[in-house]
């Protein structure tokens, strides 16, 4: 076969040569993007490169032999590039699958093309169809690219749109002005740089789509964070996924044993909303059952019919929520981009999938211990109320009983020494001063058990009553005060926790603390009651702790007592030596004098 190219064409063959290079480039790289990515747009548009590339192999064929046959594939190869640009936008945008009328279109530059070449003699009528169908389809491609870029807000989109629109209007100048070889060769590199701002602007999507995918991982992410209302977990992610770009509403399922027996979302948002109260589609609910048969995101059409209808969502894509190594269920999101999750490989969503199901899987052990927490809350102020009780029952017992039968015994005593002799006399007094002291044994006992000026004077009125048995010895403790005249409407377990408290801390900083004076302070603190017993004494040890302390078994006492109210507990340091109680409780009172 003679290779030799016609003086004319030289000028024409270096770039149509370095056009086909540009353009097997950015068929390689649309490849490069469909295995990294795997979305089905990569691949329409490598395949759209590969025609524009055949296209250069035939006008480089015509160039090299002068024969027709190349210049007639090289017509039909221009208007199948045009339509396959056009299709790689349409699948880019709404995801458009292939039906048997788009056969006709394909026809159409064949049949023209050999029109144009073996039957027609007048160039205009034989060139105009072909330039017009082939402005056409690129203007196709810029609308496509347009209408992405308003539904998104993509910059790229937008700057596409604006390329395409130019090169279909530079397609309008054929028969007037590169078919008389006015453009040459500069025509080339118009059509090269056309090329380039395609090729860039689909890098630029790619960038932009992580971009938002990021934001949506960051965006979900933020959701998936601990929060003090674990039961709102489902609900806030189903809000935040309504913001991401494009998406008109939200579902969760957690339904991975029977996805497509129509059971309602457990939360939704959005269009989504009305999932909770009621099944889904049949579409929603196959799309579901692909999830879990396949682990993998999966995009389609919400309804069962085919498109969408006016003011409906166009694609709904199901993400895998992930427990356990197996699928539980499915993150839904509807709206009007052909792809809501970006362009974001399987693994980036797969790990999405598994943070949320970890986290609606820390929510519910959360709840689970919140629940048992509660319990054991109920529990133990219970447990609190019974030893309460019970100290009440045995304070009575040693009050009325044993107390009362000693005073008889010392009585009776009494009235036997009168009568006896008075060696008996000194003897009998012996065992009455004896009996004295066990009956005022028996009476601080029942103080400490059960604080009648608590039940009758209040709060304040007893820690004044227990200053002053304390600091009854001559070497007993100096106790000072700080608190009000008089503190109203409190209720008895709060009296009685703030009183145990102060009798604890004042026991244990004679017993453990040798502390020769302690300051008692009590104030009302916004809406909380602050108590702090502090004392002189040796301090505090170092890492000290309530928990799993037999020596200050008290103090876990106390600790249970004041949790059970809503209250808190600190015991530290204080500033000048010795050790300080601090409790906290809560108060919505405001009488205090």
């Amino acid at each position: 076969m003679d290779l030799s190219v016609p003086q004319a064409a030289l000028s024409e063959l270096a770039a149509a040569y370095f056009q086909a290079i540009v353009t097997i480039g950015l068929g390689v790289m649309c490849v490069g993007l469909h295995r990294r990515y795997t979305k089905p747009y990569f691949l329409a548009w490598a395949f759209a490169w590969g025609v524009y590339a055949l296209r250069m192999g035939a006008i480089i064929s015509f160039m090299h032999t002068g024969r027709s046959v190349w210049l007639f594939w090289h017509q039909v190869l221009t208007g199948w590039t045009a339509l396959a640009l056009l299709w790689a936008a349409l699948v880019f945008w709404r995801r458009l699958e292939w039906q048997p009328r788009f056969a006709l279109l394909v026809l159409f530059p064949l049949v023209w093309s050999y029109a144009a070449i073996y039957e027609l003699d007048t160039f205009i009528l034989a060139a105009l169809p072909a330039v017009l169908f082939l402005s056409l389809a690129t203007a196709g491609t810029a609308w496509a690219f347009h209408r992405y870029a308003r539904e998104t807000g993509s910059t790229a989109a937008r700057w596409l749109a604006g390329a395409m629109a130019l090169w279909a209007l530079h397609h309008l100048d054929y028969p007037f002005l590169r078919a008389r070889g006015v453009w040459n060769p500069w025509g080339y590199y118009l059509d090269i740089g056309f090329e380039l701002v395609l090729g860039a602007g689909i890098l630029f999507l790619v960038l932009e789509d992580l971009d938002e995918g990021l934001r949506t991982l960051s965006a979900l992410s933020a959701e998936l964070q601990p929060r003090e209302r674990v039961e709102d977990l489902p609900d806030a992610l189903m809000d935040r996924a309504v913001t991401l770009r494009s998406v008109r509403g939200s579902a969760l399922f957690l339904d991975a044993v029977a996805p497509g027996a129509g059971i309602p979302a457990i939360a939704a948002s959005g269009d989504c909303r009305h999932w909770v109260n009621s099944s889904p589609e049949p579409r929603v609910r196959a799309v579901l059952a692909q999830v879990v048969d396949t682990g993998e995101p999966q995009v389609a059409s919400p309804r069962l019919g085919g498109p969408a209808g006016p003011g409906e969502p166009r694609y709904l894509a199901a993400l895998p929520v992930i427990q356990n190594g197996e699928v539980a269920g499915s993150l839904v999101v509807v709206g009007d981009a052909r792809d809501p999750f970006t362009a974001l490989d399987t693994r980036f969503l797969l790990a999405l999938g598994q943070q949320v199901g970890a986290a609606l899987e820390n929510a519910a052990l959360t709840r689970r211990l919140e629940a048992r927490s509660r319990e054991l809350e109920r529990l133990q102020t219970r447990m609190v109320h019974r030893h309460e009780e019970e100290r009440e029952r045995i304070s009575r017992e040693l009050h009325d009983e044993t107390a009362q039968i000693l005073a008889a015994v010392n009585l009776r005593l009494g009235l036997l020494a009168e009568q006896g002799t008075p060696e008996m006399t000194d003897g009998l007094d012996e065992v009455r001063t004896l009996v004295g002291g066990t009956i005022r044994s028996i009476r601080g006992l029942t103080r400490n058990l059960r604080p009648v000026a608590l039940d009758d004077l209040g709060l304040v009125p007893a820690l004044r009553a227990l200053a002053r048995d304390l600091s009854g010895d001559a070497e007993a403790m100096a106790i000072h005060f700080d608190t009000p005249r008089r503190l109203e409407e409190l209720d008895p377990e709060t009296e009685l926790a703030l009183y145990r408290a102060v009798q604890e801390a004042l026991a244990n900083a004679v017993r453990h603390g040798n502390a020769r004076s302690a300051w008692i302070t009590l104030q009302v603190e916004g809406d909380e009651l602050h108590l702090e017993v502090r004392d002189d004494g040796s301090g505090i040890p170092e890492g000290f702790q309530i928990e799993g302390n037999s020596r200050h078994s008290g103090l876990a006492g106390i600790r249970e007592r004041v949790t059970a109210l809503g209250g808190r507990v600190d015991v530290r340091p204080a500033q000048d030596g010795g050790g300080e109680l601090a409790v906290w409780v809560p108060w919505a009172k405001e009488t205090v004098q």
